[in-house]
This record gives C-alpha cells, sequence and structure tokens, in this order.
C-alpha cells in the first residue's frame, strides 16, 4: 500500500491547520508536507483544508478536518484491501 500524502497549504494556517500537521507529522506511516499555496484560495479563506492522496477534504474546524483526514485514509486503505482480496 502506497504511503498517504497529506498536503497543507501555509496560508491555512491560521484555522489551527499547522496542530493537525504536526499531529499528523507524529504518524511515521504518513508523508505529511507543507506548501506556501495549493492554488485553491477560495477555499482556503472560507475554512480549514488539505489535501489527502491528492484530494481536496474540509471541515468547519481544525479538530473535525482531523477526523476527516483520518477517516479518508482508512477508506483508501479499504480500497487498497479490496484491490488485494
Amino acid at each position: 500500500m502506497l504511503r498517504p500524502i497529506i498536503e497543507f497549504c501555509t496560508s491555512n494556517m491560521h484555522f489551527g491547520t499547522d496542530e493537525i500537521m504536526s499531529r499528523l507529522e507524529q504518524n511515521p506511516d504518513y508523508d505529511v508536507i507543507e506548501y506556501g499555496c495549493l492554488s485553491n484560495c477560495g477555499q482556503c479563506n472560507a475554512e480549514p483544508y488539505a489535501m489527502v492522496n491528492g484530494e481536496i477534504v474540509s471541515a468547519d474546524s481544525a479538530e473535525l478536518l482531523y477526523e476527516v483526514i483520518i477517516n479518508k485514509i482508512k477508506e483508501a486503505e479499504a480500497w487498497d484491501q479490496l484491490d488485494l482480496d
């Protein structure tokens, strides 16, 4: 299975996504990347968001975003398991 790639935009950190990024970096199975810009400015100004394996995920708060990211990773892992069976 490929390692999940979780990307964050520096401009979105005012929502508290920097704390979420730090939490996710603690997991050695995740590739967590911070960019100066992910070219998604409208959403970036409106709500906490990140990209998981190239797919945008967002939530009403940074804490909820963490849950959304974890669920998206679990979903991808489940699909990978189906492909292996």
